[in-house]
């Protein structure tokens, strides 16, 4: 029997890129929580927040993390909130926890561009709100059984480096 890998971090770590690097490498299946969640609502992200709240938006996140832990030896990149759950800690628990991470200027040059799309991103200085949801989320990625750096690394070279720690 396979493990699930799942990855978390931050948002803009790379979690789906590696993921999907991982995965290739594995020869396995992927799974990005955030499109799961997307395509079962039928609107993205940002939308799901802006209309339904956050609240709405982390119940359709639980059950698309059910459907793709009952899966076998998948690649899951979670998104970024997912293990402020200590349920879906719980959930994850039976995989291998693997926590990307990225210093925050670095993560401040990646999300920028992408701040409209990013609900929780919004309101003030960028990088005060990363470094706020950065504290706010540091234990729930402390869970993670090791941490690779996506600052200087490329998703290939991190998607290397986690195989290579796969039991």
């Amino acid at each position: 029997m396979r493990t699930t890998i799942y990855l978390t971090g931050f948002m803009g770590t790379g979690k789906s890129v590696v993921g999907k690097e991982l995965a290739r490498l594995l020869r396995r299946p992927f799974v990005d929580l955030d499109l799961s969640i997307e395509s079962a609502a039928g609107s993205s992200v940002a939308s799901l927040f802006a209309r339904r709240g956050e609240a709405a938006f982390r119940k359709l996140e639980r059950q698309a993390l059910l459907r793709a832990a009952k899966r076998q030896g998948v690649v899951v990149a979670l998104g970024g909130g997912t293990l402020l759950d200590p349920r879906h800690r719980a959930v994850v628990a039976k995989g291998l926890l693997v926590n990307l991470s990225c210093s925050r200027a670095e993560l401040v040059r990646r999300l920028r561009p992408e701040r409209a799309s990013r609900p929780l991103l919004a309101g003030g200085s960028l990088s005060a709100r990363i470094g706020k949801l950065m504290t706010e989320r540091r234990d729930a990625y402390g869970v993670a059984d090791f941490t690779v750096s996506t600052t200087v690394n490329s998703p290939k070279t991190a998607a290397m480096i986690i195989a290579r720690r796969i039991p």
